[in-house]
């Protein structure tokens, strides 16, 4: 039983009117909250604790909301959501993003900022009132209330990190509603005040344990110092391989604690990802859900699912046919490797409960047929060899299956009777895991060495990368110091971060986000390597600078 989720339901039910779902993304978001007369006692206390993290469902990941992962994937060379027919055009927002023509007023980059703004209030908000009352006032020790402000510190510094990694030059807002209308920082001052968050608060934090699956942690900490040092150069124009080393070291030396004993990483690539993924070993941060007992479930079905995804896994969730993988990521897997046929869904499809064909219905274009996901985006139907984002079709693409919702009905798998997943629903989405440090590790390593890989660099990275072969084709396909270059591995960061959320930022350290092209994307400027400052937010604070470019 996922401790957290347990936690959170309770706190939560006495949290019936206080704060809403989501902030309104057309007002000021620097001072909407109020809870002077909250905080009596220690449930009231955990209560706004725990609120910043079922907002950050709506922000940190797929949610089904313009939140900082789209922009983050969907400009990126992997992931792409074309117009399918009657399906997906949305006022041209994913073309925008695909093809990098966002402009300054496009709703989805507003709707980020003051998501995500919106989860720095509800950090904000707690820490102030905990820093002024008294012990006997909210009922909790000093070591309760130091850890209670370490955590949100943490969770409040991720929080400005990504708002940082998509926009750059962002405010600093530490009080709700102080300033008002707060001035937009250089994008290397945003990163020194992070860092600065981040080592004050590391030690003061709780370690990473079973009761604090789904929460910031010290290990949560030490992976936000991992992702700011491996994209410093980037940010701040300063390299910062060896702080980067530094860091993850505490993670794969466990100082940062594990949420199921010492942090390792799992022994398969489907332990990250499936319903029980709260057993992980590797998993250091994530988005937690329990729909068993507090109806919280993962949100990612309606960007990844077909319209009849129900069928296909023997569930009661379907989606909006969305997002897919850009024609040809899906080849740059070996055959023999188990990411492709795990994570990847192509081809005919069959149903879950019986094994037989897959229909597709709705009256779209292969209604009546079995569903098929095919990696190209064109008019299969109509002969046509056009392929572009609005040329798709409902079978268009090969498609998202990493993380597994479970099933809530009987099945037959390759002729085996399956029962039901009695955590059907249940599945955490990962914001750091452990796998990802190893890389990044890896990558400063071979950074320091002129982009060259040593044997401590290609170990790391084989560690990680045999789980998805078997004894027998492992030998094949393992790197040498000469077959891992950094063309190489950013190659295989693809492969292996495929839908997480950090294919932007590694193209862009990598220096392809603005000079490759890709499918039916072409070189784009270099400013477009930062997004614009929304348009309403400078209509609203006269104190926001514009990035460059816009």
């Amino acid at each position: 039983m996922k401790n957290f989720k347990k936690i959170i339901l309770s706190a939560l039910i006495t949290l019936p009117v206080l704060f809403n779902g989501c902030t309104k993304l057309d007002e000021n978001v620097y001072s909407s909250l109020v809870t002077d007369n909250y905080y009596n006692n220690k449930n009231e206390v955990l209560s706004a604790v725990l609120r910043p993290y079922t907002h950050a469902n709506a922000w940190a990941t797929p949610s089904g909301q313009d939140n900082w992962w789209r922009p983050s994937e969907l400009s990126g060379d992997q992931l792409a959501w074309p117009t399918k027919g009657r399906h997906g055009e949305d006022g041209g927002k994913w073309k925008r993003l695909h093809y990098h023509t966002w402009l300054v007023d496009d709703g989805p980059l507003n709707n980020a900022w003051s998501l995500m703004y919106g989860g720095m209030g509800f950090c904000n908000d707690p820490i102030g009132n905990l820093e002024k009352r008294s012990l006997s006032q909210m009922g909790i020790t000093q070591v309760e209330k130091d850890a209670f402000i370490a955590e949100l510190k943490l969770f409040r510094a991720y929080h400005y990190l990504k708002l940082m990694d998509l926009f750059g030059n962002i405010p600093i807002v530490t009080e709700v509603g102080v300033p008002a209308k707060p001035e937009t920082k250089p994008r290397a001052e945003v990163f020194a005040f992070i860092e600065k968050e981040i080592k004050d608060n590391i030690d003061k934090a709780p370690v990473l344990s079973r009761s604090m699956v789904g929460r910031m942690s010290k290990a949560g900490g030490y992976a936000m110092l991992v992702e700011l040092y491996l994209n410093a150069e980037v940010w701040t124009g300063t390299a910062r391989w060896d702080d980067c080393i530094a860091a993850a070291n505490k993670l794969i030396n466990n100082e940062g604690g594990g949420q199921n004993g010492a942090m390792a990483l799992d022994p398969n690539i489907t332990d990250q990802f499936k319903t029980t993924n709260d057993l992980s070993k590797e998993v250091i941060f994530a988005i937690a859900y329990e729909f068993r007992i507090a109806n919280s479930q993962p949100s990612w079905t309606g960007e990844f699912f077909h319209f009849q995804q129900d069928r296909i896994y023997g569930g009661s969730r379907n989606g909006n046919n969305g997002i897919i993988m850009v024609p040809g990521n899906y080849t740059k897997y070996n055959n023999d490797d188990l990411r492709k046929s795990t994570w990847l869904l192509q081809g005919p499809q069959v149903r879950f409960d019986n094994g037989q064909p897959a229909l597709a219905s709705g009256g779209n274009e292969y209604s009546g047929q079995q569903i098929d996901f095919v990696d190209e985006i064109r008019r299969a139907r109509a002969n046509s060899t056009v392929s572009n984002m609005i040329e798709g079709e409902e079978n268009s693409g090969v498609r998202f299956n990493k993380y597994k919702l479970g099933n809530n009905v009987a099945g037959i798998v390759n002729g085996n009777p399956i029962g039901i997943d009695l955590n059907y629903n249940c599945t955490d989405w990962n914001l750091y895991r452990l796998t990802w440090i190893y890389f990044a590790k890896a990558e400063a390593i071979m950074r320091k060495n002129g982009g060259i890989a040593n044997a401590e660099a290609v170990q790391l990275i084989n560690d990680c990368k045999k789980r998805a072969f078997t004894t027998a084709t492992w030998p094949a396909n393992q790197y040498t110091t000469a077959s891992l270059t950094l063309d190489e591995l950013l190659n295989e960061r693809g492969r292996e971060f495929v839908f997480e959320g950090f294919r932007r930022d590694d193209l862009i350290r990598f220096g392809k986000f603005h000079t490759a092209s890709w499918w039916d994307h072409a070189p784009s400027a270099p400013f477009r390597q930062l997004f614009p400052i929304p348009l309403i937010q400078r209509t609203l604070n006269e104190n926001l600078a514009q990035n460059p470019g816009y």
